[in-house]
């Protein structure tokens, strides 16, 4: 295939997680997803027959599509997004057996709580949320559903909310996505979507130790627990502080993945950089 218009697997692991990737659409056939319940993170599962009705979602975004084997019909998709308007439209190098093969993450189908009727994920917690109620989210939005629902309600409402709404409680006491022992909610969600990549396990050490008052885990984690607390009393609005959370996140997980041996120190050297 022409390298126009496409992307390799290396490259696309260099933008999942982070704030800027592009839409990552998923077009396997029915067969091909039953065959392999699982998706790149973030991905959104669209028909390929359909592609001329939901292209226009994508308008004025960057696209990446992901088909089977990386041909005609990843191709043909992202032809139609660049007609209804796309920023940009990439097809993964190989598809998705590319990206198997080059050891991508995926997230397992059976894993991910129902969608609603407009494919999304709906979460219900606690109000007031502090560390784990936020770094939740984040990791949800970058790496599982980017247009994923939060409802934070009375703790005592939690439950019967989740219910009531179809949504998945976390974060509390009895519910499935939870702390489990010593490791909290974020901990509980990188085991069961299988998210083993190395920044995410080093950022969770930092949540974990924020989390749980045990600021002897990682020297990171007392800066994490002072600017959530910070961020609680700035927003008295959950969803506000939640945006805000969200950046917050992007930067500690930019830290855990590219700039731990970074060092800062003063004064600067004359060549501008740092000792």
């Amino acid at each position: 295939m022409s390298s126009i218009n496409c992307i390799s697997p290396d490259k696309l692991t260099r933008l999942i997680g982070v704030s800027h990737c592009p839409a990552l659409i998923d077009v396997r056939t029915d067969e091909e997803y039953k065959s392999d319940p699982r998706f790149a993170p973030g991905a959104l599962r669209r028909p390929l027959e359909t592609v001329s009705d939901w292209a226009v979602e994508f308008a004025g975004r960057a696209t990446i599509v992901i088909d089977e084997s990386g041909h005609e019909v990843g191709e043909g998709v992202a032809a139609w997004l660049r007609h209804a308007g796309a920023a940009s439209a990439d097809v993964l190098t190989g598809g998705h057996l590319a990206w198997i093969k080059a050891g991508g993450p995926l997230i397992p189908v059976a894993k991910v709580p129902r969608r609603d009727a407009f494919g999304r994920t709906i979460w219900v917690t606690r109000s007031r949320p502090k560390v784990d109620r936020i770094a939740c989210p984040w990791l949800i939005r970058r790496f599982v559903d980017p247009s994923a629902v939060f409802l934070f309600v009375a703790p005592a409402e939690v439950s019967a909310v989740a219910e009531r709404f179809g949504g998945a409680a976390f974060d509390i006491e009895g519910a499935f996505w939870s702390h489990r022992g010593e490791r909290c909610t974020f901990d509980t969600m990188l085991e069961e979507w299988g998210l083993a990549i190395e920044p995410l396990q080093r950022l969770a050490v930092i949540v974990r130790g924020a989390d749980t008052a045990r600021l002897d885990l990682a020297p990171e984690a007392a800066g994490l627990l002072a600017a959530s607390l910070g961020q609680s009393r700035m927003y008295a609005d959950d969803l506000e502080q939640l945006e805000a959370g969200l950046a917050l996140y992007d930067a500690f997980y930019r830290w855990c993945r590219d700039a731990t041996d970074e060092p800062h120190t003063w004064p600067a050297t004359k060549s501008g950089k740092m000792a």
